[in-house]
């Protein structure tokens, strides 16, 4: 089968199992009696990071250690830049949620973490085992300010899916995830090999795009139902998750060579484009995000695509 099709399929049986695996998941933890505020904050936000985890472990196995991390970097890059300035453009993103400051610091913590256990240019078991504590620890944060906040919210939904149904789909979401890394990996590197370009530059564009296009969809569907609480607390939380959980994981696994290019140029930008969140959302602009900066993100993620191949 020729490379392109590899990587199509595979970012349809990603998109899909995607999704499949955060409605099953969800529908057994009302199974379990598990709260809709804690299904919010653990279950749907591994959920969504569920094909960036295959897809990196996958790499990393099959000796591609710069489209694991590239694809990391690059879905962080886009679901700020890309994902949050097209939503703001088809519908200005209002910040709603007053702890948003906090997540934000959380995922510059890690974003920063991640820039310093790279310096040496592999992240090794021991650095994954810190970045799943910390983020274990986010998550017991995360679940008791959210508590805190709104009592009145955490309440135990009735299960709309039979357990057999749920168990059955959540089955075929991970067997789905599995092949659809499997196949994105393998497109991903002959693609690369083909036309002579990185497996870096591969790995920051095209497989993060494709890993990223769950968020995508999500929060373009919810910004045209005006529904802009979803996005920048998803984008962020996903953040987050990418760094502590996907390269966490991986790094434990199997430790990861990072690339000098991606350490000297890409984790920059993904540092410069979260500060860039940041004076986006600041109080003085009224916590809005608004077409013109929505223009701007927007502007910035095709220039760095840009830069990437010439």
């Amino acid at each position: 089968m020729p490379p392109i099709l590899f990587l199509l399929a595979g970012f349809v049986l990603l998109f899909f199992s995607g999704d499949w695996l955060v409605k099953s998941s969800v529908q057994l933890a009302r199974h379990f009696k598990v709260s809709t505020l804690v299904i919010g904050i653990t279950v749907v936000a591994f959920g969504t990071s569920a094909p960036e985890l295959l897809v990196s472990l996958r790499a990393v196995f099959d000796g591609a250690a710069d489209i694991s991390v590239g694809n990391v970097v690059g879905s962080n890059i886009a679901n700020i830049a890309l994902v949050l300035g097209l939503v703001s453009i088809v519908y200005p993103v209002k910040v709603k949620k007053k702890a948003i400051w906090l997540d934000w610091l959380v995922m510059m913590a890690a974003t920063v973490g991640l820039m310093i256990a790279s310096q040496n240019l592999i992240l090794k078991s021991v650095e994954g085992i810190i970045f799943l504590v910390l983020l274990g620890l986010y998550i017991i944060w995360a679940v008791y300010s959210s508590r805190k906040q709104s009592k009145a919210e955490e309440k135990i939904e009735i299960p709309s899916m039979a357990l057999w149904k749920a168990l059955l789909l959540f089955l075929l979401a991970a067997a789905g995830l599995y092949f659809g890394a499997e196949w994105l990996v393998i497109g991903a590197k002959d693609i690369a090999s083909n036309l002579g370009v990185s497996e870096r530059v591969i790995g920051i564009s095209v497989v993060a795009l494709g890993t990223s296009v769950p968020e995508l969809a999500t929060s373009l569907v919810a910004a045209i139902k005006k529904e802009s609480d979803i996005s920048i607390g998803n984008i962020i939380g996903s953040n987050i998750f990418n760094i502590w959980a996907v390269l966490g994981v991986t790094s434990v696994i199997k430790p990861v060579n990072v690339n000098a290019s991606m350490v000297n140029t890409d984790y920059w930008w993904m540092f410069a484009i979260a500060i860039l969140l940041f004076v986006s959302i600041l109080p003085l602009s009224k916590g809005m995000v608004s077409r013109w900066k929505g223009a701007i993100l927007l502007s910035v993620y095709v220039l760095y695509i840009y830069l990437l191949f010439v």
